[in-house]
């Protein structure tokens, strides 16, 4: 038991590591635009990557964040099936790999909102569940056209999903249910500045023009 738990931080640790990549600033950098952090919000996330201009940016970043939530669950999960940790211990990982994202390792412990990587965590616990919390995050962006509002509305229903499902659709030990709420409240947490500009009508929607285009850094 002992063994099988210190593998289970030891996943969690390297979950954690995963989660720190800040794949926004790399895929900027790789593609010669400025650093997310310096423009529009300054959330190194690829809603704030989208302000750039440069729409293969975002995806890449969205695709990117989501991939490391999913991946860390995913070998997390094969560790669980080998027997080396026990199956609810897969959910150390899982909240692992979000906390190294919105508290990265590699940016000073100032990262992004985890929402596309708490979206590909969701995916690799149950796709139906992913899938649902993704559709909710898409029907809240495309009628109100706030960002933050959809994840807002995500985080809030995840947890609600798994919750509803239970035993109908998916069977998750209750140490998923628990971890599915931490990162709900994480994300709100995360969004408290959003929350209030929500509140005063200042928060910007999608599509609207960024306040500061990224271009390529001079040399």
């Amino acid at each position: 038991m002992q063994t099988s738990m210190l593998v289970a931080l030891l996943a969690t640790a390297l979950a954690y590591a995963l989660g720190s990549l800040p794949f926004a600033v790399l895929v900027s950098r790789t593609m010669g635009l400025a650093d997310p952090r310096s423009y529009g919000s300054g959330n190194p996330g690829a809603t704030n990557v989208l302000r750039s201009g440069s729409k293969l940016a975002a995806v890449l970043t969205l695709l990117l964040d989501g991939g490391k939530g999913w991946l860390a669950v995913w070998l997390a999960q094969l560790a669980a099936q080998a027997g080396w940790m026990p199956q609810a211990a897969v959910a150390l990982p899982a909240l692992g790999v979000v906390i190294g994202h919105m508290w990265p390792l590699f940016l000073g412990f100032r990262g992004g909102k985890g929402v596309a990587t708490a979206a590909g965590v969701l995916l690799a616990i149950n796709p139906w569940l992913g899938l649902a919390t993704i559709a909710t995050w898409l029907i809240v962006a495309v009628f109100f056209r706030y960002s933050s509002l959809a994840a807002l509305a995500a985080a809030v229903f995840a947890p609600a999903y798994a919750w509803f499902g239970q035993r109908l659709v998916w069977q998750l030990p209750p140490a998923w249910l628990l971890a599915l709420l931490a990162m709900c409240l994480l994300v709100i947490w995360r969004h408290q500045a959003n929350i209030g500009k929500l509140l005063r009508g200042e928060e910007s929607r999608i599509g609207g023009r960024a306040a500061a285009q990224a271009r390529k850094p001079p040399r």
